[in-house]
């Protein structure tokens, strides 16, 4: 004999279905699961590189004019979330528009190599290929002189990728991958 309502769902049984589905929904532990956290976290630190880029780029008088350049971009953001971004990328509003904040210097910090000391320290040889230059260092040379190149800001520099030897700046044209020869050579006269 089989116990009444247990061929409908109901008692013990049917009440751990929705349980285990809540649990299935929310993870393990009852808190909600995070579904894409990696595309999550890879949107996020897209939107504050391009809001870096728009920030370096002009004058940004509030938030309200960001989010809408933001949104001309084709990302949509919440104002909590833009405050978000603005404090964790340290930005500050200056008369001017926002501005990283200058972090205080500290006398254990050692200072990224300028770029001219870097060039002099550790290139070894200048290779162009089309719109890219690939810089050969030392071994263990190739970091340095990366964040050193980093550092200047250069508009016609699209990325750096740095090994231990090998350093690649890639170029946002065939001209601008000149234009970067011909200021790393005259750094190194």
């Amino acid at each position: 004999m089989r116990p009444s309502g247990a061929k409908f769902g109901c008692g013990k049984q049917a009440a751990a279905l929705p349980r285990a589905k809540a649990k299935a929904r929310d993870g393990e532990q009852g808190k909600p699961a995070i579904r894409g956290g990696e595309a999550m976290g890879v949107q996020k630190r897209y939107r504050q590189g391009q809001i870096l880029k728009i920030v370096a780029g002009q004058a940004v008088a509030n938030q309200d004019e960001l989010r809408r350049q933001l949104v001309h971009l084709g990302m949509r953001v919440t104002q909590a979330t833009l405050s978000r971004d603005l404090r964790e990328l340290k930005l500050v509003k200056t008369a001017d528009g926002y501005r990283a904040l200058a972090a205080p210097r500290t006398e254990e910090a050692s200072p990224l190599p300028t770029l001219g000391r870097a060039l002099k320290e550790f290139l070894l040889d200048i290779r162009p290929a089309q719109n890219m230059l690939v810089l050969k260092t030392p071994p263990g040379g190739a970091q340095p002189l990366a964040a050193a190149v980093d550092a200047e800001h250069w508009k016609e520099i699209a990325g750096t990728l740095a090994g231990d030897d090998t350093v690649l700046l890639i170029g946002t044209s065939n001209r601008a991958r000149a234009t970067i020869q011909k200021r790393m050579e005259e750094f190194l006269r």
